[in-house]
């Protein structure tokens, strides 16, 4: 049972919550692990339109008119009521999530109520990860700046293993080795260095960015693949993982992508073993 947390500075669009899907996807189909993956963002869609066809719901009418809370207690909402009312197990969080695949991977969505809201349940995300954690074999935490310097300490210092996902430019690696410095976990053992929409034509390749970074393991990456990103915006990339497995043209595109990507999934579930025994 172990807690990865997917980290980004915020600052730039890094590919950091379709590389949660990615990971996510492959995770479940090839191994035999219960997974969560967890959104901490406000009204952030990305991961529903990965898994799920959007559907347009007719609004309640209630005593007092439209209803705009639709679905109040799904999602985390009803987790937090669950928890003031001393009433949720760890094994009842699977009631308020939203499932991909069965007993492989579910979704715990993103806060679609006002931001009101969301500022006083984002202190909760903590100690849902820490409940989930006693029933999930693996915690996927897609974790957003939205929640706040404080919140974000809490929650990597309580992971397992954080991915810290930068853009495939100089300007993004020089901030991040700024931003390393003043958070020392990201210099720890248990932090991995993902690329995002990686360009493997790019003088700044994987091999290159982990020299530069002075790296001793080879940092990892979620190339861009057009496929991938329409079926991210579908609700297609189960489907898309599976028929991707049946290509079997070594140097097809969507092999490197399934590659690349089935590279980061083990290189998280090694290191979580290795620090593990190291413990």
């Amino acid at each position: 049972m172990s807690i990865v947390t997917f980290w980004s500075n915020g600052k730039e669009q890094t590919g950091k919550t379709l590389a949660v899907a990615a990971i996510g996807t492959h995770m479940a189909i090839e191994h035999n692990y219960k997974i969560l993956i967890i959104s901490t963002g406000y009204q952030d869609k990305t991961l529903d339109n990965c898994f799920w066809k959007q559907v347009t719901r007719k609004k309640n009418r209630g005593l007092f008119g439209p209803n705009t809370n639709i679905g109040l207690e799904d999602g985390i909402t009803g987790i937090i009521k669950a928890m003031r009312s001393n009433k949720l197990e760890p094994e009842d969080i699977k009631n308020y999530t939203k499932v991909v695949l069965k007993d492989r991977l579910e979704v715990l969505q993103s806060f679609k109520g006002n931001a009101t809201e969301y500022e006083e349940l984002k202190k909760s995300y903590s100690e849902i990860i820490t409940i989930a954690n006693s029933y999930y074999d693996l915690i996927l935490v897609d974790l957003d700046k939205e929640l706040g310097n404080d919140i974000e300490e809490i929650i990597l210092n309580k992971s397992n293993v954080i991915v810290a996902n930068i853009g495939q430019r100089l300007s993004s690696i020089n901030e991040f080795i700024k931003i390393r410095e003043e958070k020392p976990i990201l210099k720890s053992k248990k932090t991995i260095i993902s690329i995002g929409r990686y360009d493997k034509f790019s003088k700044y390749n994987t091999k290159n960015i982990s020299r530069y970074l002075n790296e001793k393991n080879q940092v990892i990456a979620i190339p861009y693949n057009t496929l991938f990103f329409e079926a991210a915006e579908e609700a297609d990339v189960v489907d898309l993982f599976f028929k991707m497995k049946k290509v079997i043209d070594s140097e097809d595109r969507n092999v490197i992508f399934l590659s690349e990507v089935k590279r980061a999934d083990d290189n998280i579930i090694y290191r979580i073993q290795d620090l593990a025994m190291k413990m």
